[in-house]
């Protein structure tokens, strides 16, 4: 009867033991190990944002209508882009609360008018051409990224068409090329906020002798 006792206990024990090995049970931490994050995979030049400085002539004398063309473009070829996570104008107001910016500077280095009739007549000749140097560089002035880019109009179209492949050049050199990790910097606060908070000493009592 003994034997038949022992057999008898045995028996389950090898049975649970055969079940543990072949279906291990998952604790929590094994669990949480093979969760990924999603914000391990974030990029951070999706983190900056970035103001775009009006066009500067340079010493070339550039119509009135081909620098805003040319300042238009780039807007839009940026916000395509999907690279920023706001794309400001000059000038904008909200951009002294935004902590990690970069400021997009765009200066004109060379410029051949072209002819519209002449391109129409022949493909060698009347090439509207715009050089210009896009210089990207944090608040404080710190360049990080430096491009000579160009943009041409060698058959037919408007002479403003070569404003519209300059910029998506321009808009295409930053997509491809790596930024620097953004600061942890806080917001900057615009002179109107700083002179908004006052100060209102704590009351003094006197008290009156006869």
């Amino acid at each position: 009867m003994k034997t038949n006792n022992r057999i008898s206990f045995i028996v389950p024990v090898v049975v649970m033991l055969t079940i543990g090995v072949a279906y291990p049970v998952q604790t929590s931490s094994q669990t949480t190990a093979v969760r990924v994050s999603p914000a391990s995979h974030s990029s951070s030049a999706a983190e900056w944002s970035v103001q775009v400085d009006k066009i500067d002539p340079g010493d070339i004398d550039l119509a009135s209508s081909f620098q805003i063309a040319i300042y238009e473009n780039i807007l839009d070829e940026l916000s395509k882009t999907k690279r920023f996570k706001q794309v400001l104008r000059d000038g904008d107001r909200n951009a002294a609360a935004v902590s990690d910016l970069l400021i997009l500077k765009t200066t004109v280095q060379k410029y051949t008018p072209g002819s519209e009739t002449r391109r129409a007549v022949t493909t060698v000749s009347g090439a509207t051409k715009l050089t210009v140097l896009s210089q990207l560089s944090t608040r404080d002035g710190q360049v990080v990224l430096e491009r000579t880019m160009k943009g041409n109009v060698h058959f037919f179209g408007s002479n403003l068409r070569a404003t519209h492949n300059l910029a998506r050049n321009v808009a295409n050199a930053i997509k491809l090329s790596s930024l620097p990790e953004p600061s942890l910097s806080t917001p900057v606060a615009s002179a109107q906020e700083s002179t908004a908070v006052l100060v209102r000493p704590n009351p003094v009592l006197v008290k009156i002798l006869p």
